[in-house]
């Protein structure tokens, strides 16, 4: 494992614990406003990873099968998507904006249901910036490093606000401000540890590395869909969701092809 892989496991990390961390020097809760452009802006961000990080390479890797070349991109896509659905099935968590608690009863606390909420949205973008090192490291991908490190680093960037969007809520609820960055910070150890996990299963099969792609852009596409757009929405009717996400979508595209 090189350092370079372990750095851009890292950085998503980084990003979801400096986001946290602003419940030391911020007085205020985040605003609903606010809350909801982040989301938007998390849900761009997602949106265009998955295409052009993913799917698209996914596709071209399979160029050889012609016009059939989009088949493991569509298995591996459906894939994600099922997977994300059991996971929302059987963890019980909270949705933040909509207090709308799922998966099975439980007797967990409000504070651990919102942090597991997270965490089921931080799996996949784990599994995602797994799967372009994996690919990069088998060296007959065409994924490049700097196309990983934009994917690392548009995914550190939206996980700020969302380590936000966790710790302040819990602070301004009267836990302790050390209490509310390490549960943001709790969050966001399943990118590393599911990147790693990723990126050791995907070397061992670089055949599949194509399902791979697919499986974490699916897996992210169901965030948006299901959790992500539905709290950017929520309440009073407001176009700084779609803004926002106008704004992360094309912050991401950029990313991607300059430095990919």
């Amino acid at each position: 494992m090189t350092k370079d892989i372990i750095l851009g496991l890292l950085i998503p990390f980084l990003g979801t614990s400096l986001g946290s961390a602003c419940v030391f020097f911020m007085k205020d809760t985040l605003s609903d406003k606010v809350q909801r452009a982040l989301t938007g802006f998390a849900a761009g961000v997602m949106v265009a990873a998955s295409i052009w990080s993913l799917i698209i390479p996914a596709i071209e890797q399979c160029s050889e099968m012609g016009k059939l070349s989009f088949l493991p991109a569509f298995a591996g896509f459906w894939i994600g998507i099922l997977f994300l659905l059991l996971l929302d099935s059987v963890v019980p968590h909270l949705h933040r904006n909509i207090g709308q608690v799922e998966g099975p009863k439980s007797k967990l606390t409000r504070t651990m249901m919102l942090v597991l909420a997270v965490t089921i949205h931080n799996i996949p973008e784990g599994m995602a910036v797994g799967v372009v090192y994996a690919g990069l490291r088998s060296g007959s991908t065409g994924i490049t490093s700097s196309a990983c490190m934009a994917l690392a680093s548009g995914i550190a960037i939206q996980n700020f606000p969302e380590g936000a969007i966790i710790s302040m809520p819990l602070k301004a609820e009267g836990k302790p401000k050390s209490s509310s960055f390490f549960y943001g910070v709790l969050s966001g150890v399943v990118e590393p540890v599911f990147g790693l996990i990723t990126v050791l299963a995907s070397t061992l099969l670089t055949p599949v590395i194509p399902y791979f792609l697919s499986f974490a852009a699916g897996a992210m596409f169901y965030v948006v869909v299901e959790e992500l757009i539905p709290e950017m929405s929520a309440g009073k009717h407001s176009n700084i969701g779609v803004i926002s996400f106008a704004v992360g979508f094309t912050l991401m595209m950029a990313l991607d092809v300059a430095l990919g």
